[in-house]
């Protein structure tokens, strides 16, 4: 087949370049003036259609001999040929390859970062962003927290959120006054279990963790968690300690997300009563970092919440990691920092906002902590839970 294409291609070529000599050697100069014209315009039709696609073109036949001419003879130039097989290339490749790519960048969400939330790069780590953070008291918080201010979107911006450089913020994403609008409550007059809290990381663990012992690590930090609401708050929670990190007896993050993805929808589906979904994880900072603050007279871990945007500054929208929630999941987060900012300021850091999805879609009240990271012992992450419970207790449960 594709010797038989081949050479009627080869028949084709020599037949215009016989047919264009001809012309060339004995038609007269008319003749030659007015191909060339219509040639020349076919050339510029074909030439603004390649490199002018948004524009719009009535489909019409190719009927005359000058235009068939054109438009075989850009066959035969290797710019023509480049343009329009990359351009095939490109869309094939993207089919086959940007989900995959998109799957993988998901997956490497373990930032290092400095204290303050700001992402530390591998060329940018230093002895002065690695500094130790010293153990600080809480005080009154010292920004304000009035609807008024936060309305001010480079303000809110600005004081309550980190937004990472693979995407983007505008201020119709971040409207204060309808994100806070929103009712986080559940349905506590609905039977069975409200919120599910899960770990697409369970290997997660923390400075002082045994190694073996599940109730040192992310894992034993979801089960104390739980606990608090179940038993203090009232506030039916199911925890699921299923494992996605791990591949072959070894941690392996590459798939997690989609792993998990599964099991999660299944929970979700065979417990109907669950509005809420919890994915607790611990962060990633450089070695002499410590994310931690003193509630109570109790070193305690600071926490971040996440927020998936489901599009980056390389693929704009990502449509194979579609998330109609968003809106949703960010009014819960920001109604969780301020109500973290209010009762103990200085325990969360900056919301971090990131491109991609990380299961986010599957509820409306989803919520990605990270608490603490690899530096905090497991007491500092404990103490932790107890004023997450708290807090969750006054955005979603009174």
């Amino acid at each position: 087949m594709r010797a038989n294409r081949k050479t009627a291609r080869m028949l084709t070529q020599g037949a215009i370049i016989c047919l264009g000599s001809y012309i060339l050697y004995n038609g007269s100069k008319q003749i030659v003036g007015e191909w060339k014209g219509k040639i020349n315009e076919t050339l510029q039709l074909r030439a603004e259609k390649t490199f002018m696609s948004g524009l719009t073109y009535a489909n019409r036949e190719e009927k005359s001999l000058e235009e068939w001419i054109a438009n075989q003879a850009l066959e035969m130039l290797p710019l023509g040929s480049y343009i329009n097989g990359k351009a095939v290339c490109q869309s094939e490749v993207e089919d086959e390859m940007t989900y995959e790519m998109i799957l993988a960048k998901q997956e490497a969400d373990e930032n290092e970062v400095d204290a303050n939330g700001n992402l530390i790069g591998k060329e940018e780590k230093s002895v002065q962003q690695e500094a130790k953070q010293e153990t600080k008291p809480v005080n009154k918080s010292r920004v304000d927290l009035s609807v008024e201010k936060l309305k001010d979107f480079e303000y809110l911006r600005s004081h309550f959120y980190t937004v990472d450089s693979s995407t983007f913020v505008n201020p119709e994403d971040l409207q204060a006054e309808k994100l806070l609008s929103k009712n986080m409550k559940l349905d506590k007059n609905k039977k069975g279990p409200k919120i599910l809290l899960y770990h697409t990381h369970s290997q997660e663990a923390f400075a002082d963790s045994v190694p073996g012992d599940v109730n040192t690590t992310i894992v034993g930090v979801g089960r104390y968690l739980a606990k608090l609401l179940n038993e203090k708050y009232g506030i039916e929670t199911l925890h699921h300690e299923g494992i996605y990190d791990m591949k072959n007896g070894k941690v392996d993050r590459t798939q997690a997300y989609e792993r998990a993805k599964g099991n999660i929808q299944k929970i979700l589906k065979d417990n109907p009563s669950i509005e809420m979904v919890i994915d607790l994880h611990r962060d990633g900072v450089g070695k002499n970092t410590r994310l931690v603050t003193e509630i109570d007279g109790k070193p305690t871990a600071k926490l971040m919440f996440f927020n998936g945007m489901s599009r980056t500054r390389t693929n704009g929208k990502l449509t194979v990691l579609q998330n109609p929630y968003i809106q949703d999941n960010l009014a819960l987060s920001l109604q969780m920092k301020l109500e973290a900012e209010r009762r103990y300021p200085g325990l969360t850091r900056n919301i971090y906002l990131k491109g991609y999805r990380y299961n986010m879609h599957m509820k409306p009240k989803t919520l990605l902590v990270e608490g603490g990271a690899q530096t905090n012992t497991v007491a500092e992450i404990m103490n932790a839970m107890d004023y997450l419970a708290e807090i969750l207790n006054a955005v979603v449960g009174e």
